[in-house]
C-alpha cells in the first residue's frame, strides 16, 4: 500500500507530455503467454529471473499492463529476463518499443511506472536476501536504539536487550491485524508490510534477552507470523517464497515443540502444494498435519485438514479418496466449534467449507455440483470477508463456464471485476484472467462482450 501511494505521488510531480504515445496492445507478448493465465505467466517470469539472478516482482497486473500497451519498454532487469525466456529476441521482436530512439518517445510517460517497478524490485531483493535494511516502526513494533548507536540494520533491539511480555503481545497483535487486513484486501498489498513485521519479530527472538515464558510466546507468534507472510506470498503469486516461509514456520514449531504451530504450517503447506501442482506432496502434508492435530482437541481443525487432503485427491483424479476425505471433513465439522479451535481458523465456517468442496468437484469436472457449492459459499459468506467473496465468485464463474453457461459466467465475472479495486490478490486475478481468456472468443454473446470490456478496462487501470 505504501509503495502504491509513493508511486501515485511521484506521478503527480511529472510533466505530462502534450500527446501520449499510443497504447497499442502488445500482441506478441500476449501470444507468447499462450493458454497460461496472467498469474501463471508472472510466476514463469519470476522463475526465469531467479535463474539469472534477477528478482523481478512480476505479477498478473504487470503482465496485464504489458499486454495492454501501458508498458512500452521494460526496465533493464525485465529486458534481461524476457531475453532469457525467449533467446535471440530483441525488444522489438517481443513487441516493445526499441530502447534507442523509441525509448525517448515514452520516457516521460513511463518514468513513474518504471521507478515504481525498479524500487519494488530493489525492495524485494533486499527483503528476500536478508540484506541490512532500516527497521521502521511497523504496527507498533518499533524499538529505538540507545543514544549514539549506529544506524540500525535488521536488528530492532540491541544484542542482549530486554524483551518482555509486552513485546510478545505486540507480535501476537500484529498477526491478528495482518489476518484482518487480508480478509478485506488480499495478499498483494500486504506482503512487504508483513515481511517487515516478520523480520522485526525474529530479531526480537534472536537478539533479545528474555525468560522462558516470553521465549515460548515469541516463538509461537513468530512462527504464526511466518505462516501469515507465507500465505500473503501464496495469495500474491510468490509460491516459491511461500514455501520458504512455511518451512521456516515448521522449523520454528519443531524447535519450540509446538504441535499447534506445526499443524498450521503443514496445513498451509498442503494448500500451497496443491496450488503449485504438487498434489502428492499436498496429500502427504495434509496427512502429516492430521497426525499432529489428533492430540489438539479441535475437530474443526481436523475437518479443514481433511478438506486439504480432499482437494489434493481431486487434483489427482482419485474420486474415491476425495469422497472419503470430504465425508470425513463434513463429519468432523458437524461436531461443532470447541475451545481448542485455533484462533487462525476464524475463516473456516460454512462458507469456506462449501467453497473448498466446490474446488474439489471442479477439479473432478463435476460442474453442476461445483456450481451448487460455489453458490452456497457466496450466500453463506459474511460481508466483511471481501477477499473470499471475490474468490468464491471467481470459482462460480469458472464452474459456470465448465457447464457451458457463457452468459452466467460473464455475469459472475463482472461481479469479480467490480471487487478488484478493493481486493489485491494475484490468485483471484489469475482465476478471473483465465475466465476472460476462455470467454474472449465468444463476444457475440452480449453479456460476454460486456464482461470482456469491463475486464480489459480494470486490467489497464
Amino acid at each position: 500500500m505504501a509503495s502504491e501511494s509513493k508511486g501515485a505521488a511521484m506521478t503527480n510531480t511529472l510533466t505530462i507530455p502534450d500527446q501520449m504515445p499510443d497504447r497499442t496492445p502488445n500482441q506478441v507478448m500476449r501470444a507468447l503467454r499462450g493458454d497460461r493465465s496472467a498469474g501463471e505467466f508472472a510466476t514463469a517470469v519470476r522463475r526465469a529471473g531467479r535463474e539469472i539472478g534477477e528478482h523481478v516482482s512480476c505479477d498478473a497486473r504487470y503482465v496485464g499492463r504489458i499486454e495492454s500497451g501501458a508498458i512500452r519498454c521494460p526496465n533493464y532487469a525485465y529486458e534481461r529476463v524476457f531475453q532469457h525466456m525467449f533467446p535471440g529476441s530483441s525488444l522489438e521482436d517481443l513487441g516493445f518499443a526499441p530502447r534507442v530512439g523509441g525509448r525517448r518517445a515514452v520516457d516521460r510517460w513511463e518514468t513513474a511506472d518504471r521507478n515504481h517497478e525498479e524500487s519494488d524490485d530493489v525492495h524485494r531483493r533486499t527483503f528476500l536476501s536478508g540484506a541490512p535494511a532500516t527497521m521502521a516502526a511497523v504496527l507498533g513494533l518499533d524499538h529505538p536504539l540507545p543514544a549514539g548507536a549506529a544506524t540500525p540494520g535488521p536488528a530492532c533491539v540491541a544484542p542482549g536487550g530486554k524483551v518482555g511480555a509486552a513485546d510478545a503481545r505486540s507480535v501476537e497483535d500484529a498477526v491478528r491485524e495482518i489476518r484482518l487486513l487480508d480478509d478485506v484486501q488480499g495478499g498483494d498489498a500486504l506482503f512487504d508490510r508483513a515481511g517487515r513485521v516478520l523480520r522485526t519479530a525474529y530479531q526480537l527472538l534472536n537478539c533479545g534477552s528474555y525468560g522462558r515464558g516470553v521465549e515460548q510466546r515469541l516463538q509461537s507468534a513468530a512462527g504464526e507470523l511466518a505462516i501469515s507472510v507465507g500465505w500473503l506470498a501464496h495469495d500474491s503469486g510468490r509460491l516459491a517464497d511461500a514455501r520458504s516461509f512455511y518451512a521456516e514456520a515448521l522449523a520454528t514449531a519443531r524447535m519450540a515443540d509446538d504441535p499447534a504451530l506445526e499443524a498450521h504450517a503443514f496445513c498451509n503447506s498442503a494448500f500451497l502444494a496443491r496450488d503449485a501442482g504438487r498434489p502428492r506432496e499436498a496429500v502427504r502434508a495434509a496427512q502429516a498435519a492430521h497426525q499432529v492435530a489428533l492430540g489438539l482437541g479441535s475437530q474443526r481443525l481436523r475437518s479443514l485438514l481433511a478438506m486439504r487432503e480432499a482437494g489434493a485427491w481431486a487434483q489427482l483424479q482419485d474420486r474415491g479418496a476425495c469422497r472419503r476425505s470430504l465425508l470425513l471433513a463434513h463429519q468432523l465439522y458437524a461436531a461443532g466449534p470447541a475451545e481448542a479451535d485455533p484462533e487462525w481458523m476464524s475463516f473456516y465456517g460454512d462458507a469456506e467449507l462449501a467453497g473448498l468442496e466446490a474446488q474439489c468437484w471442479s477439479a473432478l469436472g463435476e460442474w453442476e455440483r461445483a456450481e451448487g457449492c460455489a453458490r452456497s459459499a457466496i450466500e453463506l459468506q459474511q460481508p466483511h470477508f471481501v477477499r473470499n467473496r471475490a474468490l468464491y465468485t471467481a470459482e462460480l464463474a469458472h464452474d459456470q463456464l465448465g457447464r457451458g453457461e457463457l452468459a452466467a459466467a460473464a455475469d459472475s465475472g463482472c461481479q469479480v471485476v467490480s471487487l478488484l479495486g478493493e481486493v489485491r490478490s494475484t490468485r483471484i486475478r489469475s482465476m478471473i484472467a483465465d475466465t476472460a481468456v476462455r470467454l474472449r472468443p465468444h463476444q457475440a454473446v452480449p453479456e460476454v462482450s460486456d464482461f470482456v470490456n469491463r475486464y480489459d478496462i480494470a486490467l489497464a487501470s
